[in-house]
């Protein structure tokens, strides 16, 4: 989903550049877009503490699916920017560690927030995407809704603040006392897996503990009623009658949501750790590109396209911006631990740059 977001992007630059040589304005180019985020801005220009005497970095720790980079990835280029930042302006730098998760962040955050004064930058080093910075997806939530023998177990996860994953099970306690007990005691593991896995491991339980109906067997699944061959075909009926003729012990859904308190939780953060002229820094992929346009079958829904905080907004940078009063900053496009490195050093150095997306707040939303 990730790469066909990006395409969309891609392909919309081309088409909008196409228009501005026609005299045409498109609203959501990306030649507008730069305009907008200010990505030619000189640092004198903007009302940021210069220079910078207090920094804070934060790799986050997590292992993008078919990446070659170790989840420890984001820690390097955290080193090369506080060698950076020493050396330049001989600032003081303090770095977050181990971040493995957002309850880890929260934590370390809190403890921060007592001992230290706010910082003149703050400075994520992660993955990301449309919505911000992304780590291993975490339960930080769950409930247990029971009426009568029907009980609903809801796991709430999150990889980036904002948005919250759903994994809910249904069944019926009344039913098979050995698949109640093994939710009570494995329920937990089933964050770290994906959707389907989890519903093959409950299906597989479930063809353990619960007894087929043979009557509904015979009549669909006898040997007569099976194609001599091929043998997948015969099976595929077998496997489909295991199915159809097992009673199901719990129907699971899938969902993500908004959920703004989660979001205005990290806004807060952010607020209470930069100074009001300081710079937030999103180092990942995609945090001031635009925002990528609905489809009709309304599958893209995101943070920066909802009514949130006044959306929709242009970018994530810009709707954090909004809710901080702080001027943020994050690339446009695609960026490696390299990328992330240079353009934080560009931006400190003066240097406009075409991939950063730099934006200024005007009104500041209550959180």
């Amino acid at each position: 989903m990730e790469i066909f977001l990006k395409n969309i992007v891609s392909i919309r630059f081309l088409v909008s550049l196409t228009l501005l040589l026609m005299s045409a304005t498109q609203v959501y180019s990306d030649v507008n877009h730069l305009v907008s985020c200010q990505s030619y801005s000189r640092l004198t220009d903007l009302n940021l503490q210069q220079p910078p005497q207090r920094v804070l970095l934060v790799p986050l720790l997590s292992k993008e699916p078919h990446s070659t980079e170790g989840p420890r990835w984001s820690e390097q280029p955290a080193r090369t920017l506080e060698a950076f930042y020493r050396k330049r302006f001989n600032a003081k730098v303090e770095k977050l560690r181990d971040i493995w998760n957002w309850t880890d962040y929260y934590r370390q955050i809190e403890q921060m927030a007592q001992q230290s004064q706010p910082f003149d930058r703050i400075v994520f080093i992660s993955h990301g995407g449309f919505d911000g910075p992304v780590l291993t997806n975490a339960l930080f939530e769950h409930e247990l809704q029971v009426t009568g023998n029907r009980s609903k177990l809801v796991l709430f996860s999150e990889e980036q603040p904002g948005l919250r994953n759903v994994l809910s099970i249904t069944y019926d306690t009344d039913k098979n006392p050995v698949f109640n007990d093994y939710l009570a005691a494995h329920w937990s593991e089933f964050v770290d897996m994906e959707p389907t896995d989890v519903w093959h491991q409950l299906k597989g339980l479930e063809k353990q503990v619960q007894p087929l109906d043979n009557g509904c067997f015979q009549r669909y699944c006898s040997p007569d009623k099976l194609p001599a061959s091929p043998l997948e075909l015969r099976e595929a009926k077998l496997n489909l009658c295991e199915l159809i003729c097992r009673e199901p012990l719990f129907e699971q859904k899938t969902s993500v949501e908004i959920y703004p308190e989660r979001f205005f939780k990290f806004t807060k953060t952010l607020s209470s750790l930069v100074t009001s002229d300081g710079l937030i820094f999103f180092g990942a992929c995609n945090p001031g590109s635009a925002a990528p346009v609905k489809l009709a079958n309304d599958k893209i829904k995101l943070l920066i396209n909802s009514t949130l905080v006044g959306g929709p907004h242009n970018s994530y940078v810009h709707l954090v911006s909004a809710v901080t009063g702080r001027i943020t900053a994050g690339p446009i496009g695609s960026s490696s631990a390299k990328d992330i490195v240079d353009r934080v050093i560009m931006f400190e150095s003066g240097h406009p740059q075409r991939n950063l997306c730099i934006v200024t707040p005007t009104v500041t939303w209550p959180q």
